[in-house]
């Protein structure tokens, strides 16, 4: 029904559109006493073989929703209905801001693909605070993506990653660096060796400080050559990071069904679904070589169990859909789950 009736009729409006619409109907409906029990008798699968437990953390299932979905930490309540083990929630800056120009987000259905540069728009790691304040349902496990603010210049950086990593861990259970998304000026210049361990140098310590441990992930482009790769595997482990999340959206256009034309007139902006599938999965597996134990949260074009299974068996312990989620519909995270069961059994 999804797939036939349901995502027709959403992608005759612009991607952007569509997920306020589809936000604001959830919340909405959420608010019918009953409704949020039935959709989580709908979609949620529990059971003890789907439990994962990673960098000190218990997820009741391996299927998250990746960051970028929900921006500012208002409606991980509702979503958590459909069956999610963990949400992402950001990536969040220290002060609000617009994010790029629009329109920013564009669908290519050809190729089961995304093209967005939102630039990180988001009202500010404050106000994400104050929304985590809600009470969460519980089990569910909430990670908090952080990046710096478009106008601040990377010389300035790790004052930004300081300040929303601060401000953002009392309230989260898992934290991401974001320096790896392709829609913000200059930002992933930071994943070289020396602003990289900068960065995750001055985090470590304001994690050394605080009476609990929360593990760090780092996002990881699919861009990086092996070199970097290698080099960005062995400065994190330098500074304390707990884990990769492998990996973010591409500036690649390779091997696109989508016309030529509709691709340049598109322009800028990061590649997300069905293309970046492979190239997520070799990173995956390539750091899984590199460091056998390190926790990894797969992502990249995962549409069907089978996508799911692929990240897992090249070294994933997590993954994230969120492209997926867009094109395949909320079942798919049921779907993922019941067939990850049906492999335990």
């Amino acid at each position: 029904m999804y797939k036939s009736i349901i995502r027709p009729i959403l992608f005759l409006l612009s991607p952007e559109r569509v997920h306020h619409l589809v936000v604001f109907a959830v919340k909405f409906g959420f608010k019918i006493p009953g409704v949020a029990k039935l959709i989580a008798l709908a979609y949620r699968v529990n059971s003890p073989s789907l439990v994962t437990k990673i960098a000190g953390l218990t997820f009741q299932n391996p299927v998250g929703l990746a960051a970028g979905f929900d921006k500012d930490a208002t409606f991980y309540n509702e979503f958590s209905a459909f069956g999610f083990g963990f949400i992402e929630i950001g990536t969040v800056t220290p002060k609000a801001q617009p994010g790029n120009p629009k329109p920013r987000s564009f669908r290519l259905p050809k190729d089961g693909a995304l093209i967005n540069r939102m630039g990180f728009n988001n009202l500010g790691v404050d106000n994400a605070v104050k929304n985590l304040a809600k009470a969460r349902r519980k089990g569910m496990v909430i990670g908090g993506n952080i990046g710096k603010n478009t106008q601040t210049p990377n010389e300035q950086a790790v004052s930004d990653y300081e300040y929303a990593f601060r401000i953002l861990y009392p309230h989260v259970d898992y934290l991401v660096i974001n320096i790896s998304c392709p829609n913000v000026a200059n930002l992933r210049n930071l994943q070289d060796k020396d602003s990289l361990g900068n960065i995750l140098d001055a985090l470590s310590e304001i994690r050394r400080k605080q009476t609990v441990y929360k593990p760090i992930f780092l996002k990881v482009s699919p861009d990086l050559t092996i070199e970097h790769l290698d080099e960005t595997l062995e400065t994190a482990s330098k500074y304390g990071v707990d884990g990769f999340i492998a990996t973010n959206t591409t500036t690649s256009r390779e091997n696109l069904n989508s016309p030529n034309a509709l691709v340049t007139t598109i322009g800028n902006g990061g590649l997300s679904g069905k293309p970046i599938a492979q190239r997520s999965t070799e990173v995956i597996r390539y750091i899984r070589e590199k460091q056998p134990t390190t926790p990894i949260i797969g992502v990249g074009g995962i549409f069907t169990p089978e996508d799911a299974l692929e990240k897992i068996e090249a070294g994933a312990n997590l993954v994230q859909i969120y492209t997926g989620f867009i094109y395949s519909g909320p079942s798919l995270v049921k779907k993922i789950n019941k067939e990850l069961l049906r492999k335990a059994k």
